[in-house]
């Protein structure tokens, strides 16, 4: 039996909200990577590593990728998913976009390679995707690692924001950032759904 996905972009913009209300969102008491607690807590992989969530995904992200970029890159783990869903689509649609991981640390072993992927030209535009931007911090050791290869970085596109100086920190670094979701969308449709 297939496995139909919504056909229009306001249909698939819900339902992947509702799978992240569902799957990624928890409220409650949580200390985050950043050190800081918070009463909410995202973690988009249950959805990004699911076969309809990552297609729904892909599809929204790829809508977001800058016209010029000619790869899509995220920091190792929440966007690999993300730039291989994203790079399969693009080339399903017949348009050449790579994908690149980005490691966290240099490997310790071959070539000590840091970013993984088919590379482009210097000076070729990349956008970086996330899974979910707090401080920014994560995505912007991404685009410092990018910018230092020599690759032009203008914008991050992120599945959740959760409007904790995110925004503020992508603008400091001249880079647009873009939301699928703010936190609230995505705890208020979690609150609905808890309703009876």
């Amino acid at each position: 039996m297939a496995l139909l996905l919504p056909s229009t972009p306001p249909e698939q913009r819900q339902r992947l909200l509702e799978l992240l209300a569902e799957r990624a969102y928890r409220h409650g008491s949580f200390t985050l990577a950043s050190g800081r607690s918070s009463d909410h807590y995202v973690n988009c992989k249950p959805v990004s590593l699911s076969g309809p969530g990552l297609a729904l995904l892909a599809a929204r992200m790829l809508d977001l990728v800058e016209p010029e970029a000619v790869a899509v890159a995220g920091l190792t783990l929440g966007a690999d998913p993300l730039v291989s869903g994203v790079a399969q689509l693009a080339a399903l649609a017949g348009r050449q976009l790579d994908a690149l991981i980005v490691r966290k640390e240099a490997k310790g072993h071959g070539t000590g390679a840091w970013l993984e992927g088919p590379l482009p030209e210097p000076g070729a535009t990349i956008t970086v995707l996330e899974d979910v931007v707090t401080t920014g911090g994560s995505s912007l050791k991404a685009v410092s690692l990018l910018r230092q290869a020599g690759y032009t970085v203008n914008r991050v596109v992120t599945i959740v924001d959760r409007q904790e100086g995110g925004q503020e920190a992508m603008t400091a670094a001249g880079l647009e950032l873009v939301s699928l979701f703010l936190l609230e969308e995505v705890a208020a449709s979690h609150a609905a759904g808890q309703q009876p």
